[in-house]
């Protein structure tokens, strides 16, 4: 259930069961309903994440952060701009404090409010909105009036947009997903068969319901006649007060053979009614920066015979001509003679070069019209009595994409956004390999000392993984003059962010409280922040250098570089794909929480939205785990939590209460179940530990990478909803670790999957994975100690903090054994700074700055040596460093939490 639904009623039901183990600030009667009067809040300043000119704004959703204690549940809000006038806003809860006090609220702004470059939002007051978005539902349809728009959605069928009016003309219906399916893989011999398939329409819901914003959710398989369903989807349909567009989010699930099944187009078509005359009827395509193609169906320029200046530059400007009796003699007698151009192509199908092509009508040549290197993905296709812009975000980073304008010449036009390009070979998701032999644990393991690739038979399949993908419609009253349509186009590809500053960020406290703001005030501080900014220059250039881009491959990073061939290793088992590895979501997302640097939300917004789709395994045996790095993102045996985690996905979900981000949190609450089926250690433990087939309800749990993954998804769901059950059974898997003979250091326990509870093991040797604490099982645990008042557990926390980087003779004091040699050590000093914090211990602190600056397994203290590569060593010029990326990850993330936590211990 969304938790835009959770009523008054049930939050204070949910809120008083919460145990008194948590921090209680005021009572939780008093939760529920403005301020709380003992500290007044001061306004939330606001800024959008880039400059807004050349830039148009249809609305905007954005979450903001809040001291524990400091709102109730119903609070009101309202808006204020660099002039002091205050708007209304829209609010809701995404997440409470332990006390029931609001977290994080969700907030969206309407369409056409001005002044607002420096705003700020301000608790307490409550503005009316001078217009609401009108809803209306019924059995059979859903309508939404913008005040501008009108829309209706069907609830049944196959046009999932029925269609849309402006000014009460209908310019835009039958909108509907269309799907091209193959059975056999490009470029092989023997007869290709095709099928067109339609999305289909099984379930639809008012998800948010609002006076400034309303989402429709709609869900279905994409269907034909006489064919088996398939291709789960989800869109969701965005609509904000006074707006002009409709946002959609797009995205589809894998289920298909895929050595059977082959995508060859996926997108989203719809009709546009023609009624200009046919010179009056206009074509845009966005090209590079600020380029612009722009023809008309019917051409009146570059004829053999001049049809009048102001007429021709009334054509090329987008405006209606003068009546026909206005063109020379010569021309409007002959105009039947002048060619009608209905159809046109923009397609890129690569990261570097796009085409425009155009022709009659279907059964003639095409014409060759333009060409680029990156198009921007937005089109137009109407005229002086209204039209639709649309457009495909991330259109060449996620190429293959196509835009196609049909039948323009006609009374009604076509458009289909090809997220997957039909002029592009058909999607090809089978495994790039035959196994090689693997046909046993035993060889399966010695492969993986030759190309770190963990194989296993039927592993490797693309079986539920996603994509998401985001396009935007315009409803326009006329066509648009270039200016006004590149801000569209603009405005598509970077939909404006509503940020709060780094400062009030770190002042509330949000993440665990162990990062800070950027700190110069030495030498040795700056030269920190100066090799975090250089490693992330570094990692961001070479997505563009090493073209990280393509419908499946944009968000992710490579794992691994191979200096003999100066390129990254994409073709050796787990050298290839990132997936997460070490924690590279958390090291972006933390950096631009303390810098609120734009190219770093956007470099780390795409990652979410890749490792979180493509990486995760969403339906079918392996659902909802995660893959680990490899050639493919979903080519390796190892599906984990630790890939599918919500830690990686909380930062983004909170600071634009993203729905869909919200979806892949939620499918990881029950996650834990699935490793009865898929234990993560049968390769490599005796089977006694992980085998529970003799009790249903038990499952094993290793106390790093699974738990970090269980207690994020745990933690998460219980402060977004209040959920009783979801905190008892965190608090009892947090109680029972407590409780072991070793703490963490008991490495492992079976869990009750009924109670969260974990048996108590029955060894007493102490033993620790150096991957334990790095895939977000130190962020999530700051996190609960900082929310969950238990002693116990935070004790046995701060020992495995302490004593994983400490000498062998204090383990073995603490412990009864020595941990061996670990690794990883520069990554963990952040343990070390965190114990120090919470022990206020300067010598710990100290231990931890040399761990930091020892550099085991990373980096020393110096900017990474970056050489350009020209001429016949590699393809084109690109950069290259001395670089892995797990050790950039745990660098960067132990740089920014040693400097959060013990920064003032740094006096070096």
């Amino acid at each position: 259930m969304s938790n835009y639904n959770i009523t008054r009623r049930n939050f204070v039901k949910s809120s008083a069961l919460l145990s008194s183990s948590l921090f209680l600030g005021p009572t939780l009667a008093n939760a529920v309903g403005g301020v709380f009067p003992k500290s007044p809040l001061r306004p939330v300043a606001l800024h959008w994440l880039e400059e807004t000119e050349n830039r148009i704004i249809d609305g905007a959703t954005w979450g903001v952060p809040w001291p524990m204690g400091q709102l109730k549940q119903n609070a009101d809000f309202s808006l204020k701009n660099t002039n002091g006038a205050k708007h209304a806003v829209q609010s809701w809860p995404l997440a409470y404090w332990p006390d029931g006090s609001l977290k994080w609220t969700g907030h969206a702004m309407p369409s056409g409010v001005t002044g607002f470059n420096d705003f700020s939002l301000v608790p307490g007051e409550k503005i009316q909105p001078d217009q609401s978005l009108k809803v209306a539902e019924t059995s059979l349809e859903i309508s939404i009036d913008t005040g501008k728009i009108q829309c209706t959605i069907n609830k049944k069928g196959k046009d999932l947009i029925a269609a849309v009016q402006r000014n009460g003309r209908t310019q835009l219906k039958n909108g509907r997903l269309v799907l091209h399916h193959q059975d056999q893989a490009p470029g092989e011999e023997g007869t290709v068969n095709t099928s067109e398939f339609e999305g289909k329409i099984e379930k639809i819901s008012l998800e948010q319901k609002g006076p400034l914003r309303t989402v429709v959710k709609i869900e279905g398989k994409h269907d034909a006649e006489g064919k088996k369903a398939w291709l789960p989807f989800v869109v969701r349909l965005y609509f904000y007060q006074g707006g002009e567009s409709i946002r959609v989010m797009h995205t589809i699930i894998y289920d298909g053979d895929e050595y059977k099944d082959f995508i060859k187009g996926l997108g989203l078509r719809f009709s546009v009614p023609m009624e200009d005359e046919l010179y009056d009827r206009h074509i845009r395509f966005a090209g590079e920066e600020e380029g612009v193609f722009g023809e008309a169906v019917k051409g009146l320029t570059g004829l053999r015979r001049n049809p009048g200046q102001h007429i021709k530059t009334a054509q090329v400007e987008g405006k209606k001509t003068p009546p026909v009796d206005q063109f020379a003699e010569s021309v409007s007698s002959r105009l039947h003679y002048i060619p009608n151009f209905g159809d046109y192509t923009l397609s890129q199908t690569s990261p570097d070069a796009f085409e425009i092509r155009k022709r009659t009508k279907k059964g003639h040549s095409w014409l060759k019209s333009g060409f680029g290197q990156r198009s921007r993905g937005t089109g137009y296709l109407g005229g002086p009595k209204g039209g639709v812009v649309f457009g495909i975000r991330n259109f060449w980073q996620s190429y293959p994409a196509q835009i196609d304008i049909r039948n323009a010449h006609t009374d009604e036009g076509e458009v289909t956004l090809w997220l997957w390009a039909p002029d592009a070979p058909a999607m090809d998701l089978r495994f790039y390999h035959d196994g090689m032999g693997q046909d046993t644990h035993e060889k399966q393991l010695d492969a993986l000392n030759i190309t770190y690739e963990d194989y296993e038979p039927g592993f490797g399949t693309p079986m539920g993984v996603a994509r998401t993908s985001e396009m935007k419609l315009w409803i326009l009253e006329e066509t648009p003059q270039n200016e006004t349509f590149n801000a569209l186009a603009n405005g598509i590809q970077e939909p404006a962010v509503v940020c709060c500053e780094p400062a009030y960020l770190h002042q509330v406290g949000v993440f665990g409280k162990i990062w800070d703001l950027p700190d110069r005030s030495s030498l040795i501080k700056s030269k920190i922040e100066d090799n975090l900014e250089a490693y992330f220059e570094f990692y961001h250039q070479q997505v563009d250098d090493r073209r990280w881009y393509g419908f499946w491959d944009y968000g992710d990073v490579m794992h691994s570089y191979d200096f003999d061939r100066h390129t990254w290793r994409y073709d050796v088992g787990g050298f290839a794909w990132d997936n997460s590895e070490l924690s590279t979501d958390l090291w972006l997302w933390y950096y631009f929480l303390r810098t609120g640097r734009a190219d770093v939300f956007r470099m780390a917004e795409a990652m979410t939205r890749h490792t979180g789709e493509v990486d995760v395994h969403h339906l079918g045996r392996f659902a909802p785990l995660g893959s680990r790095h490899n050639v493919q993102h979903w080519g390796c045996s190892a599906k984990q939590l630790r890939i599918s985690t919500a830690a990686n996905r909380r930062f983004y979900y909170y600071l634009t209460a993203d729905e869909r981000v919200g979806d892949l949190m939620r499918e990881q609450v029950n996650a834990v179940e699935t490793l009865k089926e898929i234990p993560p250690t049968r390769k490599v433990t005796d089977q006694s530990v992980w085998d529970t087939e003799s009790d249903p309800n038990k499952v094993y749990v290793s106390f790093g990478t699974d738990y970090g993954a269980v207690s994020a998804a745990w933690f998460t769901e219980w402060e977004r909803t209040g959920d009783d059950k979801v905190k008892e059974k965190l608090m009892n898997s947090m109680r029972t670790i407590a409780a072991q003979p070793k703490g963490f250091f008991s490495a492992g326990a079976k869990m009750d999957l009924r109670t969260g509870e974990f048996d108590r093991v029955d060894h007493q040797r102490a033993s620790a994975s150096h991957l334990s604490a790095v895939f977000g099982l130190m962020e999530v645990c700051a996190e609960l100690v900082q929310n969950i008042d238990m002693p116990e557990f935070e004790a046995a926390w701060i020992q495995y903090c302490e004593l994983y980087n400490a000498g062998e003779e204090e383990q073995e004091e603490v412990l009864g054994n020595a941990l061996g040699k670990m690794n990883l050590g520069q990554g963990h000093s952040r343990l070390t700074a965190y114990a120090a914090k919470i022990k206020n211990d300067p010598e710990l602190a100290q231990r931890a700055w040399r761990e930091f600056v020892g550099g085991g397994a990373g980096y020393r203290l110096r900017e990474p040596y970056v050489r350009t590569l020209e001429g016949d060593e590699v393809l084109r010029p690109m950069e290259e460093a001395h670089v892995s990326t797990n050790a950039t990850a745990q660098w960067g993330l132990a740089a920014i939490q040693c400097l959060g936590l013990i920064g003032d211990e740094l006096k070096w």
